[in-house]
């Protein structure tokens, strides 16, 4: 037995127990209500400051019946991480989950995740590369108790081929992954989410590893599948134009914070935080007009091992304050739905100190370590 293991014994484990001052939103069939995650790392030191990345921290989003919501923001900013606290695959290290106005508990993960159902970013990795389709479409099918017998999984197969226009659907069945293009395999993906019946669809970033020339299409496909079976989708992605395209609602993160939301159009044609302003000045735009307003951001995201006290962009920010530095600002609301985190703007309500974790990044550690 490692000494790391010996000075661990005993130490006591606390659970991500959920916010009691937590209430589910009325009408949202999913809501996290302040996420926090923090992986521990691998400590070098036993006798070291426990350290961890902090990947999510305070974080509120709820999806609705019928309606998506984009999670928009930089490569490394939290949003994968999201939703794979959304789908159970990791555990929060804080906060609350409810699903149709229920805190969500291990004891029905087996339900919960036929009801909120996952799309990888990268298809080729999602499918299993020695199974055809008719294998990954059957699967699903099965477990859940859709289909008993050959016929009934091949009737099945073949309308989830047809929902998600793979046609002729009887030439996709037994066809391997790597005879599938990009877009394909995709649209196989999004055809296993939907054998379970999901009420929630978890898109992260579905269409970045398209072609360009096919990521409309998909959009376009996602779109209808969400109006045709009234899904609450949470589409993922760094490109804000296809968040306006898509969503109905915009949720802005920055390195595991979020900094601003609301109605996708007023987001993102009057921004208010700004990172939302550098995300949309980075995204090419030929009818741009020249403005006189302060430099762009410079740098890149910071470290989430060691992140910035307060507001996480203070270091990027043109508009930087003494306060920034300080503390995270509260929610400001500038009506409409929309909303901002940022002292331009207001300290907002119930301003967040910059360390005021619900766990502490050692007890963290201790709760994930058998």
């Amino acid at each position: 037995m490692s000494m790391m293991k010996l000075l661990r014994r005993g130490t006591p484990q606390p659970t991500a127990t959920p916010d009691t001052n937590s209430h589910p939103t009325p009408g949202a069939v999913l809501e996290a209500v302040h996420l926090r995650k923090y992986f521990p790392l691998q400590q070098i030191n036993p006798f070291g400051e426990p350290r961890a990345v902090h990947a999510v921290e305070d974080t509120s989003l709820a999806l609705y019946e019928g309606r998506a919501l984009a999670l928009v923001g930089e490569s490394g900013s939290g949003k994968t991480t999201v939703a794979r606290l959304l789908a159970r695959l990791y555990e929060p290290s804080a906060g609350t989950i409810f699903f149709q106005g229920a805190a969500v508990t291990k004891g029905r993960l087996y339900e919960y995740r036929a009801d909120v159902q996952l799309v990888f970013q990268d298809p080729f990795s999602s499918l299993n590369p020695v199974h055809d389709v008719a294998y990954h479409l059957s699967r699903p099918l099965r477990l859940y108790g859709y289909a008993r017998t050959s016929r009934q999984v091949t009737e099945q197969a073949l309308e989830l081929l047809n929902r998600v226009s793979l046609t002729p659907a009887d030439q996709f069945l037994r066809k391997y992954p790597h005879e599938l293009s990009g877009g394909q395999r995709q649209r196989v993906a999004i055809a296993r989410a939907l054998a379970v019946r999901p009420k929630v669809l978890l898109a992260d970033e579905p269409v970045s590893m398209l072609d360009v020339s096919i990521r409309l299409d998909m959009l376009n496909l996602m779109l209808r599948l969400k109006d045709e079976e009234q899904l609450a989708v949470l589409f993922i992605t760094h490109d804000i134009a296809s968040a306006r395209y898509f969503a109905e609602e915009t949720l802005v993160m920055y390195a595991g914070q979020s900094v601003e939301g609301g109605p996708s159009d007023e987001v993102i044609q009057r921004p208010k935080h700004p990172y939302t302003r550098l995300l949309i000045n980075a995204a090419p735009d030929p009818d741009r007009q020249p403005t006189t307003e302060a430099p762009p951001a410079r740098g890149e995201i910071p470290s989430l091992i060691t992140p910035p006290s307060g507001c996480r962009f203070h270091p990027r920010c043109p508009h930087a304050m003494p306060a920034c530095r300080e503390r995270f600002p509260g929610r400001t609301d500038l009506g409409g739905g929309h909303w901002t985190r940022c002292f331009l703007y207001g300290e907002g309500e119930a301003a967040t100190p910059a360390r005021a974790p619900s766990s502490t990044p050692a007890q963290v550690e201790a709760q994930q370590t058998p």
